[in-house]
């Protein structure tokens, strides 16, 4: 019997010929680290003596997706084709060459083209080859993401709208799931329901997890962004604020973008770039949210770990990091009291 390798390299084989109207032979094909139910797989598809670096998205059609992959993640066919309006609207993101067919039998899948870069948060934060790019990564990703909020809403398919209202409402019910009290989470929660912004009379498409690790940089700077399968429809500010939480800086904590600059410059950025002007009130709403949605996922994984349900390293050491954004949201209630 095959191994999964050789068949995903099989259909590979057959998918890329097609595309490509030409016999292609794939070379290099390996299984990227992380995610059990959604698969990243690296390769380089050889056609008419042409190398072209390429990797398949995969939904395994035996791999059950995760209780907020349910709930939040749109299916493959729908990120290819956000791709596809992000890519012909300007945004850094990789290229979607093709989609999978049913027949193909690997699941929910589609090829884009590979892009150079790294996402390590350490080797980005301290590594000498990376020096002057972290200089200019806080202003590119404010310059992507007006790029990422000014697509055409009408080149996208049919997203879901998230307003404040909506995310509150998810994160309590999966508070409540875990049946026991967690008095800084439900405290932060009551805090973010007296305060939430009014819905926007126009809606932009918004990335749902833009932060460092989810895009790759080289010795100029940002390159790509990835992870595109929690976009929706909703308030652009979203995407400023998770940028900031805490957590995403990888301990360079004195530097709320992402670890590599100011707020005030990511913002500025954001506007020279075409972005609405960015109010900071709103700003902090929305990072105060984005380290709540964190801290109670990070509960989530502690619990399926401690329950039996997943007996799992990861789960556990993901889970005590929700004491950590405790200590956070503390801190950021006082300064927006």
């Amino acid at each position: 019997m095959p191994s999964e390798t050789e068949n995903v390299a099989r259909v590979l084989a057959e998918a890329t010929s097609r595309h490509f109207a030409a016999p292609a032979t794939i070379e290099r094909l390996s299984r990227q680290s992380g995610g059990a139910s959604r698969q990243t797989w690296s390769f380089d598809a050889l056609v008419d003596g042409e190398r072209h670096a390429l990797i398949l998205r995969r939904d395994p059609p035996t791999q059950g997706k995760t209780d907020r992959e349910r709930a939040v993640a749109i299916d493959r066919a729908t990120e290819f084709r956000v791709l596809q309006a992000a890519h012909a609207a300007g945004v850094r993101s990789p290229e979607p060459l093709f989609e999978l067919t049913a027949q193909d039998a690997l699941g929910e899948a589609y090829v884009m083209r590979r892009i150079g870069g790294i996402a390590i948060a350490r080797k980005l934060l301290r590594d000498a080859p990376y020096e002057t790019a972290r200089g200019k990564i806080a202003s590119q990703l404010g310059e992507i993401l007006a790029r990422i909020h000014a697509t055409d809403t009408a080149t996208l398919p049919n997203l879901v709208r998230r307003e404040a209202a909506d995310h509150i409402a998810e994160l309590r019910r999966s508070l409540d799931m875990l049946g026991r009290p967690q008095p800084v989470f439900e405290l932060a929660l009551s805090w973010l329901d007296r305060r939430k912004p009014a819905p926007l009379a126009r809606p932009v498409l918004v990335h749902g997890d833009y932060r460092t690790g989810n895009y790759l940089v080289d010795e100029t700077g940002v390159t790509t962004i990835l992870d595109w399968e929690l976009a929706h429809l909703g308030d652009p500010v979203e995407d400023l604020g998770w940028l900031c939480v805490k957590s995403w800086r990888f301990g360079a904590v004195d530097k709320p973008a992402g670890g590599f600059g100011t707020r005030e410059e990511l913002w500025a950025a954001y506007e020279r770039a075409g972005g609405g002007k960015v109010d900071p009130v709103r700003a902090h709403w929305w990072e105060v949210f984005g380290t709540v949605h964190w801290g109670i996922i990070c509960l989530n994984q502690a619990w399926k770990h401690l329950s039996g349900s997943i007996r799992s390293m990861e789960h556990a050491s993901i889970g005590r990091r929700a004491v950590e954004t405790e200590v956070d949201l503390l801190q950021l209630l006082k300064q927006g009291a």
